[in-house]
């Protein structure tokens, strides 16, 4: 029979896990290139024949993915394969459009045929958006399940921008080996609310070889999804966080709606920034997609977490997560809404940037008086830190997870600020949604 010529759209994450669960030693299908959207500096490379296997031992080529519809009509193509996330539905079939029109099939691979089983109990924490707070719910649940007395993992969704055969399985404990990894912001933003907090999370690229790995010191593992998409593993628990803030994105971004159908469990996040309609009008959604999901209600909790915080009557610079408030279409951020909590002036960046934080404002146009935190290489820290000290404020806060000021240097007095799931008293809980699970 002859092979089926494939190309894979991705952005270096669930297209090289889709590749490996089928398509990896796959007979029948020939894969001719992955495409690399939505992050930077991962084109123009290949997925190294050491991950590949042996049926491409050459690697197979990254490309951009703006080639997609070149390399169909070169190679004949039969099938385009979409695995990347966050996207709303218009695109997504304009860019199913624009590759069947060029003459292949336009596919994306289901729950069933690509998440791994785990010989440990496994829980899910996805979301509908890029931003919802998933990882301040994964912390959570890992607090209780510590509390009670588990020896718990997590698996961070992937973000492998360097060497991939080196980063095909990554553990981290530690301040350490986040430099040792050489992780970029996006990834630090990730990793150090676990290890600051002593618990220890994987990543990488085989997510099944990750898996076995995290097993060998694990009780129980915890899937932290990354932007909207839904979990490489097969779940025990599954719980998907959503925000009122964008109350109708759960039925208008992919793969999200997949997530938000799926879930046992519900968590209504944010619910102290929201207004009583966007959170009617989500709890109308829940009530039409997934009516038996139970359902917790919660704020996301802001503290200071470092720095002063006399932030009144100040110049301020709120610097925030970058995925979340790029291809995330956050426009406030944790940052944004502690200072304008505390009556503090926030100075638009925009004039000031320089460099590629310049060019992720023209990429990013929608962005409010706010400056997002790229760091996917040492020319964008450098850019970051540049256009940080070259805004004339009193004080920078940053809503990051992570404490930037030991990447970069900044002349100005800096405030961390933290933020916490926070239930509402009268709601269901997760402390006992996990004791019913551990039953």
């Amino acid at each position: 029979m002859e092979k089926e010529n494939v190309l894979i759209l991705g952005a270096a994450g669930r297209d090289f896990h889709v590749f490996n669960t089928v398509f990896r030693g796959n007979e029948r299908f020939n894969v001719i290139a992955f495409t690399a959207t939505q992050i930077p500096y991962i084109d123009d490379k290949k997925y190294p024949g050491e991950l590949a296997g042996e049926l491409y031992p050459e690697g197979i080529p990254i490309v951009p993915e703006s080639e997609a519809v070149e390399l169909i009509k070169k190679h004949n193509i039969k099938q385009v394969v979409f695995a990347y996330s966050d996207v709303p539905y218009k695109y997504l079939m304009n860019k199913g459009s624009e590759m069947m029109a060029a003459g292949a099939n336009f596919i994306m691979y289901g729950p069933n045929d690509t998440m791994v089983k785990s010989t440990k109990p496994l829980i899910s924490i996805c979301a509908t958006r890029t931003g919802c707070g998933k990882s301040q719910t994964t912390r959570k649940i890992l607090d209780i399940l510590k509390a009670a007395g588990k020896k718990v993992v997590a698996i961070r969704h992937p973000m492998p921008y360097g060497d991939l055969v080196k980063q095909r399985v990554q553990r981290f404990a530690s301040y350490e080996d986040m430099a040792e990894h050489k992780c970029t912001i996006e990834e630090r933003e990730e990793y150090e609310p676990y290890t600051s907090r002593g618990f220890v999370v994987y990543a990488g690229v085989d997510y099944e070889a990750i898996l076995r790995e995290a097993e060998k010191e694990a009780e129980i593992i915890l899937w932290d999804g990354g932007n909207n998409d839904f979990s490489f593993y097969k779940a025990d628990l599954e719980i998907c966080v959503v925000d009122p803030l964008r109350a109708g994105d759960e039925f208008n971004y992919y793969p999200g709606e997949i997530s938000f159908r799926r879930a046992d469990v519900l968590v209504i996040n944010k619910m102290d920034s929201a207004t009583t309609q966007q959170i009617e009008t989500l709890k109308k959604n829940i009530a039409q997609a997934n009516p038996s999901a139970r359902v917790i209600h919660a704020n996301s909790k802001l503290t200071i977490k470092q720095g002063e915080h006399t932030l009144s009557g100040k110049r301020v610079l709120a610097v925030e997560d970058g995925p979340t408030t790029t291809h995330g279409g956050v426009k406030t951020g944790a940052a944004t809404v502690f200072a304008e909590r505390h009556m503090a002036e926030l100075i638009d960046p925009r004039k000031f940037a320089v460099g590629e934080m310049k060019a992720t404002f023209v990429k990013y146009p929608e962005i409010g008086k706010l400056l997002p935190a790229m760091g996917y290489s040492d020319q964008q820290i450098a850019d970051l830190q540049e256009t940080i000290n070259a805004v004339p404020c009193d004080i920078v806060v940053s809503g990051t997870p992570i404490d930037i000021s030991k990447l970069i240097t900044i002349n100005k007095p800096l405030v961390v600020i933290g933020y916490d799931l926070e239930e509402h008293e009268d709601s269901l809980k997760l402390k006992d949604l996990l004791a019913e699970f551990l039953q």
